[in-house]
C-alpha cells in the first residue's frame, strides 16, 4: 500500500510539472502588451496554469481556483503562485507575474 502511494505522489509531482511548465519570456511580451492587470493575469494564467488548475478554473492535477479570493487575499496569491504550496513547485512564474495572476484571481470569490 505504501508502494503504491509512493508511486501515485511521483506520478502526480511529474505531472505537475510537465503539465504546469511555465513559457516566461512569452508571458513577459503578453504582459507587457496588455493595457489591463486584469486581463495580464489571465494571460499568464492561460499560459502557465490552466494545466493544472484548468480552463474554467475548475481544477484536475491542481485545486480548483474558483473561489480562490473567499479563502486567500491578493499577497496570499501572489506568494503561493511565485513559491508554490502543497505538490506546486515554485518557480512557476516571477514576482511580477505572480503580482499580475495574483489581481485577477483574487476577483475569483
Amino acid at each position: 500500500m505504501k508502494k503504491s502511494g509512493l508511486t501515485l505522489l511521483f506520478v502526480a509531482m511529474l505531472f505537475v510539472l510537465a503539465a504546469c511548465g511555465g513559457n516566461s519570456s512569452s508571458s513577459d511580451k503578453e504582459g507587457s502588451k496588455s493595457a489591463s492587470n486584469v486581463s495580464s493575469g489571465e494571460e499568464i494564467y492561460q499560459q502557465n496554469c490552466i494545466g493544472c488548475h484548468g480552463k474554467d478554473l475548475s481544477g484536475g492535477g491542481g485545486p480548483s481556483l474558483k473561489e480562490v479570493g473567499k479563502k486567500y487575499n491578493e499577497s496570499q496569491i501572489a506568494d503561493i503562485a511565485q513559491n508554490g504550496k502543497g505538490s506546486m513547485p515554485s518557480g512557476m512564474v516571477d514576482e511580477k507575474q505572480a503580482k499580475e495572476v495574483a489581481k485577477w484571481l483574487a476577483e475569483k470569490k
